[in-house]
């Protein structure tokens, strides 16, 4: 099958490591099965693999792609739950310590087909596309779980999300105003900006400026560069929520200002699916859709990760097998 994958890893040119190509057909052991792709998002994840954050030299060759909805075996449209635990796990899937994503221990969701366990299929409402549902398993799940299970932000609160274009970023600006909450982002960029506001947000600033109001909760993905910005916004006994940090893992931790304000720092990875089920029946209800920037056919995968790397996108960028 074709599938786009890393033939090797390097931190300073990752893309020339990836390629499209053929690979072995999957061959699913007892309890899980195989998804026929329709369309396969791209996510950060898949361009630190290809830098070997996450993915080592000798896991390589490895299909990229944490994200997938497609047909299954008996004809269904499922989506696919990226989170992948043991089989005697129970409860939360994320808190799993032996947890893994598609594309990190088990071959990821860019290809025509894709193993999973049976378990994380999800059914695929009429309502939404099969690009639009492939971008939730991990942008808008992540921000689903950030907005309404770890900072519980209720509506007429205020939001910051550092970051105002990218996958994470839109769909908590579009969860967020679904819920009544105020919505602020920020870029560098001025073109990003008037496009965020375009999108939903409420406000959006100039990376690192002074806030007309401190804000209850901070949606954090950047990291190192924005990580001051983000406690400085935060109003007294605020949440700041991270999720990643694509700018670097080095911020100094600000001490005195976390226990004087009493400020909230709460982790939160991906989401379960439950979670995933909740955020695909709120879509299908209330009209909401992700952004997509561009959707292209798999064989022109590094043209997507381009984009990605030169940070060209608003939204998210689906590849169609």
């Amino acid at each position: 099958m074709i599938a786009a994958y890393a033939q090797s890893i390097s931190d300073d040119d990752p893309l020339s490591g990836l390629v499209v190509g053929e690979r072995p057909d999957p061959e699913p052991p007892a309890g899980w099965t195989t998804v026929q792709v329709r369309a396969a998002a791209l996510n950060h994840h898949d361009l630190w693999s290809l830098r070997g954050q996450g993915l080592r030299a000798d896991q390589v060759p490895m299909i990229l792609g944490t994200d997938a909805a497609g047909v299954d075996e008996d004809g269904n449209a499922v989506i696919v739950h990226s989170v992948i635990s043991r089989d005697d796990w129970r409860g939360d899937e994320t808190l799993d310590p032996k947890r893994s994503l598609l594309s990190e221990v088990h071959q990821g969701a860019m290809a025509e087909r894709v193993m999973v366990p049976r378990r994380n299929l999800v059914p695929k409402p009429d309502a939404l596309s099969f690009e639009e549902a492939a971008c939730l398993p991990t942008a808008w799940l992540t921000a689903y779980r950030m907005l309404f299970v770890k900072a519980q932000a209720q509506p007429g609160q205020t939001v910051l999300v550092q970051g105002a274009t990218g996958g994470v970023a839109t769909a908590a600006v579009a969860l967020g105003r679904q819920a009544g909450l105020r919505m602020w982002v920020t870029s560098r960029d001025e073109e990003k900006r008037t496009r965020a506001v375009e999108l939903g947000a409420d406000a959006a600033f100039e990376t690192g400026a002074r806030l007309p109001d401190r804000v209850d909760v901070v949606l954090e993905t950047v990291g190192e560069a924005t990580w001051s910005h983000s406690l400085r916004s935060l109003r007294p006994g605020g949440t700041l929520v991270v999720a990643g940090a694509t700018s670097g893992f080095g911020p100094s931790a600000e001490l005195p200002r976390l226990f004087f304000l009493q400020l909230n720092v709460l982790g939160s990875t991906m989401g379960t699916r439950d979670e995933l089920v909740q955020l695909v029946r709120l879509l299908e209800v209330s009209g909401l859709r992700p952004v997509v920037d561009r959707v292209l056919p798999l064989a022109d995968a590094r043209e997507g990760f381009a984009a990605m790397a030169a940070g060209d996108l608003v939204g998210k960028v689906v590849f169609t097998p």
